[in-house]
């Protein structure tokens, strides 16, 4: 392995990790502020975080340092089109995770987010595309891994953070469907911004209409379940307005900053760079290791614990993912959309998106 080949490698690593422990930020985030609130001020920081690089790319391409990746006459209806759609999904698959997230446990959420990788071939069967025996054995596996974690040992009740998580994973393939359609008519770099403020406005939105409501619907959906003491948007606006110190709001600042620059302007940054140099083999796979890094980190820093039952879970999850990778790990050619962030037509899914 050359030199390039190995600093990808290692930048990759970083960024799966980075994604990864974002979805112990997500967590964390939520013993201080509500979820559609984390979720609106990460994303509009995401957005804004992804401007430099914007600015930065377009410079190169004044002067001719840097191809132009989209054709020309991309005008503003367009752009504004575009990321809206992108970001009205996104939105729906984030919001979805957020809640799962918090009656699940963060390595949890990580795996059965990864569930997308494998949904995502079987939903492009509907659109004409291709796909092969791979992607049917990887989704035996990847069933079997849900249902280990389904289970987690107890086989009288299923966490509903699971549920609503496997319900988020399938807005994330529908999210990378959408984002490989309209990936080809625009930047990817500004479809990313874009559709980053789009959630970030939609979370806004949410903030103020459902939030008040979120604790009196987790208490009938696991009525055993110790709601965290988190302030909404609509009570957060007040305190500072009052000019009251809300101790909270320093206390989710790390959270939320890692969420909303760490997982989108750093990793993906960083994403960009090591692709270039990456074997993509070696791209797939490294990348299918963020839910990994979610359990792991849900272990260190949110005290979780990893039963025998999540372990088997996790370990099938992931040979799922990688399975249903195959025909691009070896270099073929014949499906046409892959569920991983390997693809050039897929920006950044959260991380924990």
């Amino acid at each position: 392995m050359n030199k390039r080949a190995l600093r990808a490698d290692i930048l990759l690593l970083l960024t799966a990790g980075i994604w990864g422990f974002g979805f112990v930020a997500q967590s964390s985030g939520m013993d201080y502020v509500g979820p559609f609130t984390y979720n609106g001020i990460r994303f509009i920081l995401g957005s804004l975080s992804l401007l430099p690089l914007i600015f930065f790319q377009k410079a190169r391409r004044k002067t001719g340092a840097e191809p132009a990746q989209v054709p020309p006459g991309t005008g503003r209806g367009r752009t504004f089109r575009m990321t809206f759609i992108a970001g009205s999904v996104l939105f729906l698959a984030v919001a979805l995770q957020q809640l799962g997230i918090i009656f699940t446990t963060v390595g949890n959420a990580g795996f059965i987010t990864g569930f997308y990788v494998v949904l995502t071939p079987v939903f492009g069967i509907f659109l004409g595309k291709k796909t092969g025996l791979p992607t049917w054995v990887g989704m035996i596996f990847a069933l079997g891994g849900l249902y280990f974690i389904f289970m987690a040992g107890n086989f009288k009740s299923i966490n509903p953070g699971d549920i609503i998580t496997v319900i988020s994973a399938v807005f994330w393939a529908c999210h990378i469907l959408v984002i490989d359609r309209l990936v080809r008519h625009i930047d990817p770099l500004v479809l990313s911004s874009g559709q980053f403020a789009w959630c970030g406005i939609y979370s806004f939105i949410a903030a103020v209409v459902l939030e008040p409501f979120v604790g009196s619907w987790a208490r009938v959906l696991a009525p055993d379940f110790a709601l965290q003491q988190w302030q909404t948007l609509a009570g957060l606006i007040r305190t500072i307005l009052d000019g009251g110190p809300y101790s909270g709001l320093f206390s989710a600042a790390l959270p939320i900053l890692y969420g909303g620059l760490a997982s989108v302007g750093i990793a993906y940054t960083l994403q960009v760079v090591a692709q270039k140099d990456a074997p993509p083999a070696h791209a797939t796979i490294i990348l299918c290791l963020e839910g990994a890094f979610a359990a792991f980190g849900g272990i260190w820093l949110r005290g979780e614990r990893l039963t025998p039952f999540s372990l088997a879970g996790f370990a099938l999850m992931l040979c799922g993912m990688i399975i249903t990778q195959w025909e691009m790990i070896w270099g073929k050619k014949n499906v046409s959309v892959s569920g991983s962030r390997n693809s050039p037509a897929y920006p950044e899914h959260d991380g924990g998106t």
